[in-house]
């Protein structure tokens, strides 16, 4: 079964390619739900990358995933600035939040399966200069609630309650058993 990654994040790309999961890109033009209940926007977001590229290619099975960030229920979308990077660092600084991956897996124009998975990190209490200090990375700027734990982001992390991959914007080992039960397999064959 070939599978097509509909999203054009990187880090998406390098963990299907770290655990050596053959793939192609293909992204369509979408709009983005970027308001509502956060499940929802997450679910949404993730079929609406999904659907039209497997209508495009009805044969392959392809993969839409969308992460979101969370605090106190409000979602924590991708920092405008490095302004908005500073608000969404202070608001996490010390605190618990929620990281959201939602997955659909569509083949023909249709969802053959969805699945959502959330991951609990708790941030340090940082100060000024840390998170002057990381936006002058310009990590922050492309990421769902400002910070990327793959990168020097990770040093912001106090603890995580949950799925690592998930945090990085797919849940692997869930994945790999959704796509194992379609029929693909994810371990080398021997």
């Amino acid at each position: 079964m070939n599978l097509i990654l509909a999203s054009k994040s990187p880090r998406r790309k390098a963990l299907l390619e770290q655990f050596r999961i053959p793939f192609s890109v293909e992204v369509l033009p979408t709009r983005e739900v970027e308001h509502g209940e956060p499940l929802d926007v997450s679910r949404a977001n993730a079929a609406g990358k999904a659907v039209p590229v497997s209508q495009v290619h009805p044969d392959f099975l392809v993969l839409g995933a969308d992460t979101i960030v969370t605090l106190d229920g409000r979602i924590l979308g991708k920092p405008k600035d490095a302004k908005d990077a500073q608000v969404m660092l202070t608001l996490l600084s010390g605190r618990e939040h929620e990281v959201t991956t939602s997955v659909a897996l569509c083949q023909g124009g249709r969802i053959l399966k969805s699945f959502s998975e959330t991951t609990l990190v708790q941030f340090r209490v940082l100060d000024h200069a840390q998170i002057a200090g990381y936006i002058a990375t310009k990590e922050p700027l492309d990421k769902a609630g400002g910070y990327g734990i793959q990168g020097f982001g990770g040093l912001l992390v106090k603890s995580i309650k949950g799925c690592y991959y998930n945090v990085v914007g797919l849940p692997m080992p869930s994945l790999a058993e959704h796509l194992r039960a379609l029929g693909m397999e994810v371990f080398p064959l021997t």
